[in-house]
């Protein structure tokens, strides 16, 4: 296997929005708790968050192996670059690995909130071709990055990680339903829509934190929007 096709499967561009989810969830609860920030922990959370998010990529991946030969032939495993078989091995040891670095958390709602979102990400990808209504397990996914992070820190969510939580369902849903209709439409968009809205997660946690926390967590939701960008020139992060 090579190790851009692991990290086409795995959608790693992608991740820095995922880093910024949790660093958003972790920063806002240090905020209002007044307790300083576990960088240590939050670093924990984020490869664990990002194992998750890896491995339901390449669930999906799996999942779709019949339609993708029709519809999306550029897949890793569609390809023959990397084997069903391998697909599925790794996506087992990725839900592992993430279970185990959730279990180094401080409080252990956060592994009960990660058995949540495993259901969640199982079930979307499960049903996402014969349901629409998915979309909101798609949305949900996303917003579950931070309840778990909120509860794995501390045992509770604040108000301000409950919203940031709220926004990024809301904009995952939407952006679900623009792909959704780019897929049916049989034709891509002008531009890259899709990878451009994804990138722009970091982008609005960073307005988020600027408004809860600090002006200059822009930048840095900026710059992780950046990095997304950057990384979806060589991996595909849709």
């Amino acid at each position: 296997m090579r190790i851009k096709s692991v990290m086409a499967l795995c959608r790693v561009s992608n991740l820095p929005t995922v880093w910024m989810n949790v660093i958003t969830a972790s920063l806002l609860t240090s905020h209002a708790s007044t307790l300083p920030l576990n960088a240590q922990m939050t670093f924990i959370l984020a490869l664990s968050i990002s194992c998750f998010y890896c491995a339901g990529m390449s669930l999906n991946d799996v999942c779709d192996f019949r339609w993708d030969q029709t519809h999306q032939p550029y897949r890793p495993i569609v390809m023959g670059k990397i084997s069903l078989s391998h697909a599925k091995i790794m996506t087992l040891g990725l839900f592992v690995l993430a279970f185990g670095l959730m279990a180094l958390a401080p409080n252990s709602l956060g592994l009960v909130a990660a058995l949540g979102l495993f259901a969640v990400i199982y079930g979307y990808n499960l049903w996402h071709k014969r349901h629409a209504s998915s979309v909101l397990l798609m949305a949900g996914a996303r917003a579950l990055v931070f309840v778990v992070t909120g509860l794995a820190l501390v045992g509770e969510l604040t108000p301000w990680v409950i919203a940031a939580a709220a926004f990024q369902f809301s904009y995952t849903l939407a952006l679900t339903l623009v792909g959704r209709h780019e897929s049916q439409r049989g034709r891509p968009y002008a531009g890259p829509v899709i990878p451009r809205m994804i990138a722009a997660m970091a982008l609005l946690d960073g307005a988020v934190l600027a408004v809860a926390v600090a002006p200059i967590w822009l930048v840095a939701g900026a710059a992780l929007a950046f990095c997304t960008r950057l990384g979806q020139r060589y991996v595909r992060g849709d």
